[in-house]
């Protein structure tokens, strides 16, 4: 039996999140994902395409959801992303781990840390104390209790879109949720 929270975000965007976008743009995007899922990496570049495509119109929220079950690198690779964040540079990070999705070993980790100028001390010991897992469990609870059972799942405006998250679905769906927000 559907219950009346099916398919919309529980968790409400907030300052916890990792927004890149105007606070002011009518349309939010949230995806939930993972940075060793192949489908996830897809999608990235779909979301890049995305930002450029609508500018101003769209922010874009980014919480993780890792499949450690099948994506062993999974759960350290988001914790690296928390742990650069904690630098002012999750976007950066996040970019790092999408674009090297087949080298997330721990020293790899440490290597995007290290281009990305981070305080090399700090974020090792983040990452080897595990400071950001609870963080990242809010994520995946707060998906779990949205619906989401795979990655990438997107929400549009508080819903779940349900469809394909190639570039001319996932743009049809935002477009009609500006025009919405318009009215």
């Amino acid at each position: 039996m559907a219950t009346k929270t099916e398919g919309k975000l529980i968790l409400p965007v907030s300052a916890r999140d990792h927004i890149a976008g105007s606070g002011q743009a009518p349309v939010t995007l949230v995806e939930y994902g993972d940075y060793e899922c192949p489908f996830c990496g897809q999608a990235y570049i779909v979301v890049e395409e995305l930002e450029d495509m609508f500018g101003d119109l769209l922010r874009v929220v980014f919480r993780h959801f890792p499949l450690t079950n099948v994506h062993p690198h999974a759960q350290h690779a988001a914790e690296a992303a928390e742990a650069a964040g904690a630098q002012d540079s999750f976007w950066e990070m996040h970019e790092y781990l999408f674009e090297h999705q087949d080298a997330l070993e721990d020293e790899d980790l440490i290597g995007y840390a290290d281009d990305l100028g981070l305080d090399m001390a700090r974020f090792a010991r983040d990452l080897g104390e595990h400071r950001f897992a609870a963080r990242i469990r809010e994520d995946v609870l707060s998906g779990i209790r949205s619906g989401v059972n795979g990655t990438p799942t997107f929400f549009i405006n508080g819903m779940r879109h349900d469809g394909l998250y190639d570039f001319d679905s996932l743009a049809t769906t935002i477009t009609e949720a500006a025009e919405v927000a318009r009215r």
